[in-house]
């Protein structure tokens, strides 16, 4: 039996859920006609030899809606793609544990929901699922108002005929004064300090050598 066959009918007696296990990416695209959309399936707890397939919902998912079998990565084989599928517009390959769909030159008649799946014993596994739609031009998003801005005020002398310089100018200069005025005098305490520390070392050693 071909691969699409048996896997459209296991897909249609499968229930669909999300599954954690498949990291699937993007949730959704929106994109123009002609352009390229990347996907790309992880699987978390499987080694790099699953087979990871890829299909394809055209309608909204349901219990009654079709799967549509695109193709999967075999690490012998290479990609194994089915009879209906266009090979130079959808491309799949392998990124580690990673599944990638590469689809280019897409067409509205691509739009849909492409789901990437893993077979076990018994069930299968599907990922979330990209719903990827395809149209001709891009809708336009409403560009946010921009509030005004208050110019900030800036310190300007009050005349120039009476004053060379700005008065915020004036106002740093004196607290620089003021800042190294205490410095000089803490320095010229701390000296005197030490003055008075070391006469009465001296003392102190006289008296002991007496």
């Amino acid at each position: 039996m071909q691969p699409g066959l048996w896997l459209l009918l296991a897909a249609q007696l499968a229930a669909l859920h999300g599954s954690l296990v498949l990291q699937q990416t993007p949730e959704s695209e929106m994109v123009q006609t002609n352009k390229m959309v990347v996907m790309s399936c992880e699987a978390k707890t499987s080694p790099s030899s699953t087979r990871i397939y890829w299909l394809r919902q055209r309608q909204a998912p349901s219990p009654d809606s079709c799967y549509e079998y695109l193709a999967f990565w075999d690490p012998t084989k290479g990609a194994v793609y089915s009879q209906e599928v266009e090979q130079k517009k959808l491309i799949v390959f392998p990124d580690r544990t990673r599944s990638i769909l590469n689809l280019t030159s897409v067409k509205p008649e691509d739009s849909g929901v492409y789901f990437c799946m893993t077979i076990g014993s018994p069930q299968l596994t599907f990922g979330r699922g990209t719903r990827l739609s395809v149209v001709d031009v891009l809708p336009t998003t409403a560009q946010p108002t921009k509030k005004p801005t208050s110019k900030k005020k800036m310190c300007r002398p009050s005349s120039l005929e009476t004053q060379k310089g700005p008065a915020c100018s004036l106002l740093a200069l004196g607290l620089l004064v003021a800042g190294v005025l205490v410095l000089l005098v803490s320095l010229g305490v701390a000296i005197h300090l030490q003055c008075l520390q070391r006469r009465a070392r001296l003392r102190l050693l006289k008296q002991l050598y007496r």
